[in-house]
């Protein structure tokens, strides 16, 4: 006897979404590590317009461009650090090393000042590498190595300055073969109209536009995203995890050596001191820009727009004319607003993406 069975009904597909399949527009909102920042950036912005007269004219705004990418240029390289999972405390303390070993060895030497800025900028980028080999090799958490590595780069410029100058000023340099070539490139300036224009400005904008493609479209963004929200299943299919951490570093540093040949090329001299506290700053642009410290969130223009609330805040205090010491009250309320909106702006993304 035979008896046939007969199968269930298939189950209805589920109702696509409107709009082509697209998440609604307040997931891809959400989606956005920037969307924040920019919310506070035009709040900040219309703000000072409001209380600080002098905040209203184009030179004010070119010259809040420029405090902005002083600081927006690491920052970028930080913030893809930050992506990637680690920390760099010696970022602010590198600009200084990288400039100190330029001016002081072609002063010293009497060599054109061409070969002591490649010289330093192979310094520089040895420094990133030991950083991201030691954090890789040892197991030892980013934030010990790389400050360790602060406290060494602040003692040798420091004390290598005064041994070699007596001061703890470097030499000035603008007599040396090459500074007017080398200022051309980093410390330059132009008028566009009635304002002046930096070029640190437009190296700011070429750095995040590349940071922004290599993040966006590029194998090596998709390792660096990778590497920081899950390194476990990264070195499991494949990501070059080791090789891709050194890389940020290296990054790191190379930012932080273009922005010590900025300042030496624009001032001539620069104070051995000069930098420290600087990392701090850099890692909170990446913050409010919306990269998380735990890693694996974040993109290059939330970074920018960071640098940028950093810029338009320092120099909108002194243009209201208020005292500057709060600023720095402003970046601890910045910083602790920024982790809380962030968190709170990734877990509902993560909800409404599961729902």
């Amino acid at each position: 006897m035979s008896s046939s069975v007969r199968a269930a009904p298939p189950l209805p597909a589920p109702p696509e979404p409107s709009g082509g399949g697209r998440p609604p527009l307040a997931n891809r909102l959400l989606g956005r590590p920037e969307v924040g920042a920019l919310v506070a950036a035009v709040v900040i912005f219309v703000f000072f317009l409001a209380v600080a007269p002098a905040f209203r004219s184009a030179e004010s705004f070119f010259t809040v461009l420029y405090q902005s990418s002083t600081i927006g240029i690491v920052a970028v390289g930080v913030g893809l650090l930050m992506i990637g999972g680690e920390f760099d405390l010696s970022a602010g303390v590198i600009t200084t090393t990288g400039a100190l070993v330029n001016s002081m060895f072609c002063w010293y030497f009497g060599v054109n000042l061409w070969v002591g800025a490649l010289l330093s900028l192979v310094f520089c980028l040895f420094v990133g590498f030991v950083n991201g080999y030691l954090v890789m090799r040892t197991g030892i958490p980013s934030f010990l190595i790389t400050l360790g590595t602060f406290f060494v780069l602040q003692g040798a410029n420091l004390g290598v300055t005064k041994l070699v100058t007596g001061s703890v000023t470097s030499p000035d340099i603008s007599q040396i073969a090459g500074f007017d070539s080398l200022n051309a490139v980093f410390g330059s300036s132009f008028k566009a109209g009635p304002v002046t224009v930096w070029i640190t400005v437009l190296w700011w904008v070429l750095f995040v536009v590349l940071a922004a493609w290599i993040l966006q479209r590029t194998r090596r963004g998709n390792w660096i995203y990778a590497v920081g929200g899950a390194l476990d299943s990264a070195r499991a299919v494949g990501v070059p995890v080791v090789r891709t951490k050194i890389g940020l570093f290296m990054a790191v540093s190379f930012l932080g050596w273009f922005v010590g040949m900025h300042t030496l090329y624009r001032f001539n001299t620069l104070q051995a001191g000069n930098g420290v506290g600087n990392e701090f700053l850099y890692i909170i642009a990446a913050v409010v820009g919306g990269t998380l410290l735990t890693g694996g969130f974040g993109n290059a223009a939330g970074v920018a727009i960071g640098a940028f609330i950093f810029g338009m805040t320092n120099l909108g205090i002194v243009y209201a004319g208020w005292d500057p010491n709060w600023f720095k009250a402003f970046l601890g309320v910045m910083l602790l607003l920024a982790v809380m909106v962030n968190l709170y702006v990734k877990r509902m993304a993560t909800t409404r993406r599961t729902s």
